[in-house]
């Protein structure tokens, strides 16, 4: 059965039994069969009680069928006022044998929509209202005993059964708040990680953007080769961060509300063979970058593209507050010992002007990090320099991600 969006918020309300009496009833179509099965179970258990009736006087017989009658039909009338049902009904039934069948359904009712709190007392009014029917409507010892442990049972059967499809609700009302929680886990995850990414990429460009627009600007008597240069470095990279935005932007509306659900491929995401061209990037730049890669065996995409984004990030923090300055890359590590990454500048070296940073840069490496279960620490050191120094697990044996 499809459930939409207000249904399913309004099962506490509706299904396990929270509600108010007299509430508008909003029939599904699930609901309407299972209303048409309680009353044709009331009218099934009037009929079997109508032969009992023949030894009784006219009069009687009259008001039972009156009574069985107004009950069966009252059956429609039990998601709106349960308890109410339930009770008249039970009350009804104290006497008159035909009132029966709508007391049963009265009593699976509460139980089901109402919690015990409610239930119970109901449960045991309708075991009180037992006595003053066997004793006024059976006349032999024997006859009073066999009826009392009959009804007794069926009671609490019809009791049982309305708890236990009650719980059930409960756990599949339960369930499905967990599958909406992990579905709603996972757009937020997947947002985080999207923005992660953009700011590794875009901060990386646009502090390209702005080494070049501050080289020009501190130096427009360059050579026209350089102008040239510098000029095209800015077109490259302003079109590479178009062109980024525009991909996160497309992924974001595509996972937004009204997207279709085909999935997106995600963009083809750097590894740690890429580390060589983003340093020549950097050097095309004007940065003075020297990288020492010594990692052995081919290291898995994911630990890879962790350890790029580490590198990428701290050359940016570089370029932005120590412009000018030789920057030390060392990458190393094995299978079992894990993967090292090392990112040196000196402290207080400016050739360019200043780009602001808003921080976030660091706290985003160190959650990567230890997202995959590793750590990152920076900080200066006592040689005048400024270490980001990161550790990733590589582990042993091969996992999905090797093969």
């Amino acid at each position: 059965m499809n459930v939409t969006h207000e249904y399913r918020w309004a099962l506490p309300s509706v299904l396990l039994g929270d509600g108010r009496e007299g509430g508008r009833v909003r029939r599904s179509t699930r609901d309407w069969i299972v209303d048409i099965l309680m009353f044709l179970l009331a009218c099934g258990i009037t009929l079997l009680t109508l032969p009992e009736l023949q030894d009784e006087p006219e009069p009687l017989q009259l008001l039972e069928q009156v009574v069985g009658a107004l009950s069966c039909v009252a059956v429609w009338l039990r998601r709106r006022w349960p308890v109410g049902f339930a009770l008249v009904a039970t009350l009804l039934s104290s006497y008159l044998e035909l009132a029966g069948g709508a007391s049963v359904v009265g009593l699976f009712t509460v139980a089901v929509h109402r919690p015990f709190k409610v239930s119970g007392p109901v449960m045991l009014f309708s075991l009180v209202t037992l006595v003053p029917f066997i004793l006024l409507r059976y006349q032999t010892g024997a006859e009073r005993g066999e009826t009392a442990a009959f009804s007794l049972a069926f009671v609490l059967t019809v009791f049982a059964w309305g708890v236990v499809v009650r719980a059930r609700r409960q756990l599949v009302w339960s369930l499905r708040q967990r599958a909406d929680s992990a579905a709603e886990e996972a757009k937020r995850l997947e947002r985080e990680r999207i923005a992660r990414e953009m700011h590794d990429v875009l901060a990386h460009r646009i502090s390209m953007l702005s080494l070049h627009a501050g080289a020009l600007e501190f130096r427009p008597d360059a050579p026209a080769e350089e102008i040239a240069r510098a000029a095209g470095a800015i077109r490259t990279n302003a079109h590479l961060a178009l062109q980024d935005l525009r991909e996160v932007i497309g992924v974001l509306r595509h996972a937004g509300p009204g997207g279709d659900d085909d999935p997106v491929p995600d963009r083809p995401q750097p590894t740690l063979a890429d580390l060589p061209t983003l340093v020549e990037e950097c050097r095309h730049a004007g940065m003075d970058v020297r990288l020492d890669l010594r990692a052995g065996g081919d290291a898995p995409e994911g630990l890879g593209r962790n350890v790029y984004r580490i590198v990428q990030e701290a050359l940016t923090n570089a370029r932005k507050h120590a412009g000018g300055a030789p920057v030390a890359v060392a990458v190393s590590g094995t299978r079992g010992e894990g993967l090292s990454a090392e990112v040196r500048n000196p402290v207080g070296v400016r050739h360019v002007p200043h780009i602001p940073g808003a921080g976030a840069g660091l706290i985003g490496l160190t959650e990567r990090a230890e997202l995959a279960g590793g750590r990152l620490e920076h900080g200066a050191t006592q040689d005048g320099e400024f270490v980001v120094r990161a550790w990733l697990p590589w582990p042993v044996e091969k996992t999905r991600e090797d093969a």
